[in-house]
């Protein structure tokens, strides 16, 4: 079976990565066996929880039937992703998992695929992220599993290379910012280089052909003292001339840029689609249509559903988004409201608006099923649940 190696820089269980997972997967033969290693977060409370919405993101997007395991021998597919980098790190050492992560990557056999806190290990140095942004520690490096060096890769690996998160401040760098990776850099061995890898974006690596391509939303930056060289999505090379960038060989030039067309339109980020909705909803109201504002919650939710799985989304991201839902289904009723007063066709208002709380119910969403029915009463329309489905009339 080819091996392959997969490195992410975040987003490994978002809809933005499904098709890099699926691109994967093809390789494998039928029946293969696929491990989850859930190592980088296994200190958290909710780690079962977290391995569940992964399992159920590869089973229903991808097509692969998952297993969490603590070891790796006899995988053809093995994945490990969020949580911390030196806290996997000191587990797979004591337990071989380390060397077996090697010894793949050294046989070419394979696929294996490391997002986020794993990502970050598979250098010759790892960014102990949590003890630096979260705890204070001093920046440092803390020694990484090896498997660039296996490919001739003298280099260590910073995933959420362009993170924006800290608004104010800089998290770029896997939240180090440029101050303590600059500092950092001076630390590491002769020769070494960073390769960065953007957000939602992918390096993958062919480990028989050794062809490598970037994809995804964002690049990969080879960055060496006083230089670096930025890949966007959709740039293919191989091992060696990715060596090279990382050598800083003389005359060695990035390779060329894609044509627009060699790469795929970029899956929109929650993020993205949560500003999207709002303006949306902000033009419907604006006209006002309340067909198409209720449409536009219809799709918010459509949004949550899809990213429910994803493991970094899911303490703030999908909140942010459940937020703007109630907020705009609040809204509904208040547009509601409105145009009863102007128009005398209700019916055509209101039963938009119930056939989206009926479709919420039939989700489960019960909270924001009974939230759109108090903005309907603030409204003045009441709603009764019969066994013959809703009945509104007007408040007396």
């Amino acid at each position: 079976m080819p091996g392959s190696l997969v490195l992410m820089g975040s987003g490994e269980t978002s809809p933005t990565m499904v098709e890099i997972h699926r691109a994967a997967a093809r390789t494998l033969r039928p029946g293969a066996r696929a491990v989850l290693l859930d190592t980088p977060y296994a200190f958290q409370e909710n780690r079962a929880d977290i391995s569940a919405r992964a399992c159920r993101y590869f089973a229903r997007s991808v097509g692969l039937d998952v297993e969490v395991a603590a070891g790796i021998t006899g995988a053809d597919w093995v994945f490990s992703g969020p949580g911390s980098p030196t806290y996997a790190l000191d587990r797979w050492a004591g337990s071989g998992v380390a060397g077996d992560l090697r010894a793949r990557i050294r046989a070419r056999e394979g696929v294996t695929v490391l997002a986020s806190a794993a990502a970050c290990t598979a250098g010759l140095a790892t960014v102990p992220v949590y003890e630096i942004y979260k705890v204070g520690a001093e920046p440092h490096w803390r020694e990484g599993l090896g498997l660039l060096e296996s490919l001739g890769l003298q280099a260590v690996l910073i995933p959420h290379y362009d993170n924006a998160e800290g608004g104010t401040h800089d998290t770029r760098f896997c939240y180090l910012g440029e101050r303590r990776l600059a500092r950092m850099e001076r630390e590491l061995p002769p020769g070494t280089a960073v390769l960065g890898l953007d957000e939602h974006t992918a390096l993958v690596i062919d480990l028989e052909s050794e062809s490598v391509r970037v994809s995804g939303r964002g690049g990969l930056t080879v960055r060496r003292p006083g230089s670096q060289v930025f890949l966007p999505s959709g740039t293919g090379t191989d091992l060696a001339g990715l060596r090279r960038l990382a050598e800083g060989a003389a005359g060695a030039a990035p390779p060329p840029r894609p044509a627009p067309e060699q790469a795929a339109e970029a899956e929109a980020t929650l993020e993205e689609s949560i500003g999207a909705c709002e303006k949306l909803f902000g033009a419907a109201v604006a006209r006002p249509d309340p067909v198409a504002a209720a449409q536009v919650v219809l799709d918010l939710e459509a949004e949550i559903v899809r990213w429910a799985a994803d493991t970094e989304e899911d303490s703030g991201g999908v909140e942010q988004a459940r937020e703007l839902l109630r907020l705009l289904v609040a809204r509904l009723g208040e547009l509601a409201a409105a145009e009863a007063r102007r128009s005398r066709s209700l019916p055509a208002l209101v039963e938009p608006l119930l056939a989206l709380r009926a479709d919420l119910r039939s989700q489960g969403r019960y909270e924001v099923a009974d939230a759109l029915r108090a903005a309907l009463h603030s409204g003045g329309i009441t709603v009764e649940d019969t066994p013959d489905g809703s009945r509104w009339s007007l408040v007396p």
